[in-house]
Parts: structure tokens; C-alpha cells; sequence
């Protein structure tokens, strides 16, 4: 199983953000939580932190359901004075289907709970794979 490995780093835009190498494997889902308290907290923005918790949760879920490898890249990216983006990277090139679901189904609302908390997300193709992101925005 591959070690996690996190780190701080500082984006050629000047952006701040965290990173951490986690294994395909649903216990990783805490981790990438705590990576997102984490950077948040230094931020001094725990006003997204219940919302950032859950999106990276779901995110996480659906690579580790969906892509292929042993490994996953969580990253959280300040954007700006009050804005994050919250990414998952995976060895898959397929994008993620959000799937309509109606009530009696417990499966496959994970998209749409991303959808629902952050202010935009999608999809960034990669040589290798995707990173699927979120943000989330001060008044939003």
C-alpha cells in the first residue's frame, strides 16, 4: 500500500496550498479531511471547514470507487483573500457522471452534494488522469 506524503506548497501563481499522497482505499477519506482542517485553519478560514469536510469526502469516495492505481493526490488551493479549491487526482481519464437521483436511492448523490456546497466544480484533464475540484467562495 503506498505511504501518504503531504506537503506544503507555494503555486507559480503565488497561490498557497497543501498536498497529500493517500492510498485508494476508503479510510483515506479521513485523511483528506484532516488535510483540508488543516489548511483552512492556517488560512484562518473555518468558515468552510464543515462544507470542505464533506466535499472532500465525496470526492475521495468517488475515486476510490470509480479510478484505477493504488494512489490519490488530494489538494487544497487558497484562490484568494476568502476562496479555496478542494481537488482529488486520480490515474482515470474518465470525468465523473453526476447522476439525477431520486429519493429512495442512497448511491450516486455524491456529485451532487459537491454540486450543492461549492460555488463551482469540474473537471481537469491530465496527461496521466483528471482532478476533479470544487471551490468555495465567501459569500456565497
Amino acid at each position: 500500500m503506498p505511504r501518504a506524503e503531504a506537503s506544503a506548497l507555494v503555486h507559480r501563481t503565488g497561490q498557497p496550498g497543501y498536498t497529500e499522497s493517500l492510498p485508494r482505499v476508503p479510510a483515506s477519506a479521513a485523511a483528506a479531511r484532516r488535510l483540508v482542517r488543516l489548511a483552512l485553519a492556517c488560512w484562518r478560514l473555518d468558515v468552510f471547514a464543515e462544507d470542505a469536510a464533506l466535499i472532500v469526502t465525496e470526492l475521495v469516495a468517488n475515486t476510490v470507487q470509480h479510478a484505477r492505481r493504488e494512489s490519490i493526490r488530494v489538494t487544497v488551493t487558497r484562490l484568494g483573500r476568502e476562496a479555496v479549491r478542494i481537488g482529488v487526482v486520480d490515474f482515470s481519464k474518465a470525468p465523473p457522471q453526476r447522476r439525477d437521483t431520486n429519493g429512495t436511492v442512497e448511491d450516486g448523490r455524491g456529485l451532487a452534494v459537491v454540486e450543492h456546497l461549492s460555488a463551482a466544480w469540474g473537471t481537469e484533464p491530465l496527461p496521466w488522469g483528471k482532478r476533479v475540484w470544487a471551490e468555495l467562495r465567501g459569500g456565497q
